[in-house]
């Protein structure tokens, strides 16, 4: 404490020295030096404030120059940004402009196509009109022919009223539709107390009158228990009447179609055999011999004993005896039948002949044994024969097929739908007896 004391006024001691040593010191300066000091400072405070403004002139410059670059900053920014919202603007004008130029070309386009539509409706409707006209002529005389034809006292078969076929059909009902085929519709009936099947010539079958006219002619003619069998016909509406098979197509049954049971292997057998005696027939035809030119399933018809009969023989050609065998051929100017069962040189060069049937023959054979479609069918019967599994092709729904027979008939079959006619075998003397053979087989 005491010390503490001593170091306070010590300290008092030396500072009032000091003051009395600096009033000494001023008293001692001579007033002309402290002028001068004076003037001295008075022209360094001027310099130092020279110096300040210019370092302030500086600072409010630096200053100026730093706005105005923000400034300059700022508007290049706006501009730039002013310039990507025009550039977008440009961009979204151009596709808005673009997508109505597309719709006017499209609807330009559709207004051309609309046009070029109803140019081709009208060209098509004047057509149909002429065709219209031509076709009343057409059956006009084709009728008055029918009548003339009919009038002869050689008529076979005889001539129904279309009175008669509506009461027969119940006035064409649907329930009596049996059928549908390139000719017309088939519905059943009954006239005499007879069932029957009457083939409906539809108005816009392509040459639906020629063949109508073709088959009175044709069946009119001849008569055999493996053609189906005329009764009667009416001209005035363009109607075939048939004697009525319990079975219908050896497609729908092949196909076991309406749930009918399968064909036994004898009885396909026999079927086949007497498609091969009718067309037979047809060919041995006088004076001059008829190719079918339409062999298949779908027109061949059994009754109710399964017998087989050739039918739609409205595409048959009668062809000169002396161009009815394989070497020589009447030049067709197109062909006709169906799809996969034409003969293959029929098909290219249009000369037809008794063989032109044998090769549909050959497919509707190997259908009886395999019940598959015809597309292709020949192939896979060869490929099987070659590799001895000709067993997975017959049809399964056979259960006791005698394998070594069905191959020999596959044989067979294929050489009758061979490419070249000459190297299938003949009718009457190859293919007929080896059928009969085996239609005779004991089970």
């Amino acid at each position: 404490m005491e010390r503490n004391e001593s170091l306070d006024s010590s300290a008092e001691n030396d500072n009032l020295k000091a003051k009395r040593d600096v009033h000494v010191e001023k008293d001692d300066i001579p007033p002309e030096t402290t002028t001068q000091h004076k003037r001295d400072f008075r022209v360094e405070m001027k310099k130092l404030m020279a110096d300040l403004k210019k370092t302030k002139n500086k600072i409010d410059s630096a200053c100026k120059e730093a706005a105005s670059a923000n400034r300059e900053a700022n508007e290049l920014d706006m501009w730039q940004k002013e310039k990507v919202i025009r550039f977008e603007q440009a961009r979204l004008s151009e596709e808005a402009a673009l997508i109505v130029v597309q719709g006017e070309k499209a609807r330009a386009n559709t207004a051309t196509k609309l046009a070029e539509k109803a140019q081709k409706l009208a060209d098509f409707e004047t057509k149909r009109r002429q065709y219209a006209e031509l076709r009343v002529i057409r059956e006009k005389k084709a009728k008055n022919k029918a009548l003339d034809v009919l009038s002869n006292n050689d008529v076979r078969y005889r001539m129904y009223t279309l009175e008669d076929i509506d009461l027969a059909t119940g006035g064409f009902v649907d329930s009596s539709r049996i059928g549908e085929g390139g000719y017309g519709p088939v519905y059943r009936g009954t006239i005499d107390h007879t069932a029957v099947a009457i083939k409906v010539l539809r108005p816009d079958a392509k040459q639906g009158r020629k063949q109508f006219q073709q088959e009175v002619e044709i069946l009119s003619c001849v008569r055999h228990p493996n053609l189906v069998l005329l009764l009667g016909a009416c001209p005035e509406y363009g109607c075939l009447v048939y004697e009525f098979m319990d079975y219908g197509s050896l497609e729908d049954r092949l196909l076991q179609r309406d749930n009918t049971p399968t064909i036994q292997w004898k009885t396909r057998f026999k079927i086949a055999s007497e498609i091969a005696t009718g067309l037979l027939f047809l060919h041995q035809a006088k004076p001059k011999p008829l190719v079918h030119r339409d062999l298949k399933p779908a027109n061949i018809l059994l009754d109710r004993n399964f017998v087989s009969k050739i039918g739609d023989v409205g595409l048959a050609r009668l062809v000169p005896a002396s161009v009815a065998d394989e070497i020589t051929q009447l030049h067709m100017t197109s062909a006709a039948g169906t799809f996969c069962y034409i003969d293959p040189e029929y098909q290219q060069s249009g000369k037809l002949g008794t063989k032109s049937d044998i090769y549909s023959l050959g497919v509707v054979l190997l259908q009886i044994i395999t019940a598959r479609p015809p597309m292709g069918l020949t192939h896979h019967v060869e490929k099987a024969l070659q590799n001895g599994k000709m067993h997975e092709l017959l049809d399964p729904s056979v259960l006791d097929w005698p394998i070594e027979e069905a191959t020999n008939f596959a044989r067979l079959s294929l050489k009758c739908s061979a490419l070249k006619r000459k190297d299938r075998p003949d009718l009457a003397k190859v293919i007929l007896p080896e059928l009969t053979r085996l239609s005779q087989l004991e089970r």
